[in-house]
Parts: C-alpha cells; sequence; structure tokens
C-alpha cells in the first residue's frame, strides 16, 4: 500500500502577524513554522497504518526552500519519503492542481491531508483533489481502520457522527482524534537526514485567484466591569454600545 499525506508549512500559533508589499504578503521575518496540526494528525495516522500494514509513506509540500525542515521533521516522525513542489502555494486551486499531477504519477492508494490548512482555514483542497482524480473525498475524518481496500471511517457531521465505508483509493481530510500526535526521537531525526526528499517543479495552471490585500483584525477595545446586581446597565451597554441586541 501507498500512503500520501500532504502537509502545510504555516506560521507558528503564537506567531505576531504582520504584512508586506503593501499588505499583499506575509512578512515571514522572524516567523517560525510549524506542520499544519490537522497534517499532523494524518501524518500520525498514515504511521500507524504503516506499522500495521507495512504501507510505505510519501509526504508531500507545495511550497518553497523554506518549508523544508518542516518536511524533515515529517520523515523524522516515520514517512519513508518526502516530494517538495517548488512553488509558493498561492491557493487551494493551485495547490490541489500540484498534489493531483503527483498522484496520478504515482498511483497511491490512500491520501491524507488535514481538513483544514490553520494560516487560511479553507478546507478545499481535499475535496479539489478527489474531483480531479475522480475518486472519493471525505472529510472531516475522525476515525480510520482498512479492511483490505475498503477503508471505514467515521466523520465529524452538523450535530453528530457519521459511520461509513469507501473503497481505495480515496482522498481523505483528517482532524482529531483520528491519531495522537507523534514526536519525532532521535533516531528518527538522524534517519531523516538520509531519507529522498525530491524537489520538482510546479505543473502550469491558470492563475484563478489573487491577494488584494490582507489587514489585522481591529484591537481589542477597553473592557467594562459591570456590578453583578447591574443587569439593567449592562443590557443597555449591549443595546446602545456593543449593540449586539
Amino acid at each position: 500500500m501507498k500512503i500520501l499525506v500532504c502537509v502545510t508549512s504555516v506560521p507558528d500559533t503564537t506567531t505576531k502577524i504582520t504584512f508586506t508589499d503593501n499588505n499583499t504578503k506575509l512578512n515571514k521575518a522572524g516567523v517560525t513554522f510549524i506542520t499544519g496540526p490537522y497534517d499532523d494528525y494524518a501524518l500520525a495516522r498514515a504511521v500507524e497504518l504503516k506499522e500495521k500494514t507495512g504501507a510505505t509513506i510519501t509526504v508531500l509540500n507545495v511550497g518553497e526552500a523554506d518549508s523544508e525542515p518542516v518536511i524533515r521533521k515529517c520523515l523524522a516522525i516515520g514517512a519513508d519519503d518526502a516530494i517538495r513542489v517548488n512553488a509558493e502555494p498561492t491557493d487551494a486551486y493551485f495547490v490541489a492542481e500540484q498534489i493531483a499531477a503527483i498522484a496520478k504519477e504515482n498511483k497511491y492508494d490512500l491520501i491524507l491531508m488535514g481538513r483544514e490548512s490553520i494560516d487560511y482555514n479553507g478546507g478545499q483542497v481535499h475535496g479539489i483533489v478527489g474531483e480531479m482524480l475522480g475518486i472519493p473525498s471525505i472529510s472531516p475524518v475522525m476515525l480510520l481502520d482498512l479492511d483490505g481496500d475498503t477503508a471505514k471511517i467515521t466523520r465529524e457531521i452538523e450535530g453528530g457522527k457519521e459511520s461509513l465505508e469507501a473503497k481505495l483509493p480515496l482522498v481523505l481530510g483528517c482532524q482529531e482524534p483520528i491519531a495522537e500526535w507523534k514526536i519525532p526521537n532521535m533516531r528518527g531525526i538522524m534517519t531523516a537526514r538520509t531519507k529522498p526528499l525530491k524537489v520538482v517543479e510546479p505543473t502550469a495552471t491558470d492563475k484563478l485567484s489573487a491577494v488584494a490585500s490582507y489587514e489585522l483584525p481591529a484591537p481589542r477595545g477597553a473592557v467594562k466591569m459591570i456590578p453583578a446586581d447591574a443587569a439593567e446597565t449592562l443590557i443597555q451597554l449591549l443595546h446602545t454600545e456593543a449593540k449586539v441586541i
């Protein structure tokens, strides 16, 4: 079995975000990048499946050279090899097209990724990849087991959970509690240095979107403390100042 795990390189959740080029690009200066947390869940479950079935795991990232430390960490956790598409991940369609091109060439049985990245939180890539490959795409997946060429899946739906089965190959967008995050050990870190990391150029694609500008959320305003016995004052302020009622 061949498993492809697609990972994103995203700013650490504690990063203070700023922008450059007239607010059209992220300022990467001083930013620490990490594997997307939902992608970490996907990779952790892939490693567990590898231990059970003897599958091979390839990690795929669409990104520039500064994403390679993130890729090496994935190799240290248990992936066998990696591919980096040498391009800035400009939008979901572009990223999906690169993933689909790699998948068509290598014929993976299972394609795992996070349900969404935590930079744009679009949650679109897995669905687009499935459509491009003509195979099922399911998200957000909370539980995954394999029985031969059948995947047994539990996913989150509004107000509950849904259990279903699907034949391989397929694309899954993963979230907790599909697996527990794995921390690379020293042996994994050492072996990751010699595992193959192939860099390929992106496939040509039409540019369908562009960033007009980014802006930061409005700063938090001053806090007013209202005594617990002043319910009328609180209601008045919620109506006249906060305008939420």
